[in-house]
């Protein structure tokens, strides 16, 4: 009888270690879509909340098109960056950061002809609060981290 009864612990013990491990990704409610539907998501989002005509639509949707082909490309470099192991120097940090915020203030600025004042508000706040969003995902990511460790 007890090695019956130890015979069963220790299965139910090892059954128990043996499940599979499985991590849930980062946000199990993010569907994989492609850069494309991305686009169409933002500029179905965008039509919503600004009510823009069908003249602005096709403007707002090029530079969607135009920023997602120079994230891209700016993912593509870093991906063979890293695949490679180096890392940017202080100089290379200096310029990208440069660029990237030539590329916004380029983007206000076509945004800011396109759509009307207000319209043009309404867009920077959504904008703002976006930023303060993510501003509060990341903040309770690191926290997440450091409870783990």
């Amino acid at each position: 009888m007890k090695t019956l009864i130890i015979a069963l612990v220790f299965g139910i013990g090892v059954s128990g270690f043996a499940q599979e491990i499985t991590t849930a990704p980062n946000n199990p409610n993010m569907e994989k879509m492609t850069p494309e539907q991305r686009q169409e998501k933002q500029l179905a989002r965008l039509t919503k909340e600004l009510t823009l005509d069908a003249k602005q639509q096709e403007a707002v949707g090029k530079i969607l098109a135009e920023k997602s082909a120079k994230a891209q490309e700016a993912r593509a470099q870093r991906e063979t960056r890293k695949s490679g192991g180096q890392k940017m120097t202080a100089e290379e940090r200096e310029a990208f950061k440069t660029k990237m915020q030539a590329e916004k203030a380029d983007t206000e600025a076509k945004m800011k002809a396109i759509l009307s004042a207000d319209q043009y508000k309404k867009w920077g706040e959504t904008r703002e609060e976006n930023k303060d969003k993510m501003r509060d995902k990341i903040k309770e990511r690191r926290e997440e981290r450091r409870e783990e460790m």
